[in-house]
């Protein structure tokens, strides 16, 4: 069947400008809460790919997300959140979008339509058959994203997808591809809603459940998270006295030696 961009389509609704405030954010929230349960359709596509890239993890490997646009900033926010909430080290989960650390703030023009330079960016990292790559697109036919999965499948480097049309050039390019159709958006094309959304659920479930299967989460409690601002002190401490049953004066003491929660737990 031929390949329709449904992240493309018309909206559903007419004359936004006509409406209330109170209409458009009904609308807009109602749109959102299907989200959740199209998510819920590719579950198991997301734990076949979960489980692939675990594998590659536990012997060393690293993740990395690419992307354009939306859908290459959320990749990065998933990817730097890593490290402070898990403990784990800036280069295991890697975030790259066309056009460069400047295009997170500020659109690159035509940044995104060369074949080439996606793949250009992951050898900058000296990318090997370790690794894994997630490709992230809405539309699933970026260049830079569609490029650079297939010359990883090339060098038989493992990789995913995340988009949001059916039967596109990077599903049917990525070896793991998960496709969650969330329908028109509420503006026409603007994937930075619905499409968007979805991409970060995603993200959201990926990441923690590769973290949690990695061990860096103790029951529920996020035992490796850094240590960098009084509220995560506080949260370190208020762990302690949770799983060690001391004083609040004693965690603080305690936390103050180690360093780390999983170090005082462990003491």
């Amino acid at each position: 069947m031929s390949f329709k961009k449904i992240t493309e389509s018309d909206s559903n609704y007419n004359d936004l400008e006509k409406k209330s405030t109170k209409e458009i954010i009904e609308i807009i929230n109602n749109e959102d809460k299907s989200v959740a349960y199209s998510v819920e359709k590719v579950l198991p596509k997301i734990d076949q790919l979960i489980k692939q890239i675990l594998k590659n993890l536990v012997k060393g490997g690293r993740l990395f997300y690419i992307g354009a646009g939306t859908s290459g900033r959320l990749g990065i926010v998933d990817a730097s959140e890593c490290p402070p909430t898990f403990g784990v080290k800036d280069n295991m989960v890697i975030g790259l979008i066309a056009g460069g650390d400047k295009a997170i703030r500020k659109s690159k023009e035509f940044a995104e339509d060369s074949l080439d330079l996606g793949w250009e960016d992951l050898k900058k990292h000296k990318i090997n058959g370790k690794d894994s790559v997630i490709g992230i697109a809405a539309s699933g036919s970026t260049p830079y994203v569609v490029g650079a999965i297939k010359k990883c499948n090339e060098e038989n480097i493992l990789t995913g997808c995340i988009t949001c049309n059916k039967r596109s050039p990077l599903a049917k390019s990525a070896k793991f591809p998960i496709e969650v159709v969330v329908g028109p958006e509420v503006i026409t094309g603007s994937t930075r809603m619905k499409a968007g959304t979805a991409q970060k659920l995603i993200l959201n479930i990926i990441s923690t459940t590769l973290m949690i299967k990695m061990g860096r989460i103790k029951g529920n409690k996020m035992i490796d998270m850094q240590l960098t601002n009084n509220k995560l002190i506080n949260r370190a401490e208020n762990i302690l006295i949770d799983e060690l049953k001391i004083s609040h004066s004693q965690a603080s003491k305690l936390l103050s030696s180690t360093g780390s929660v999983r170090k005082s737990i462990e003491k």
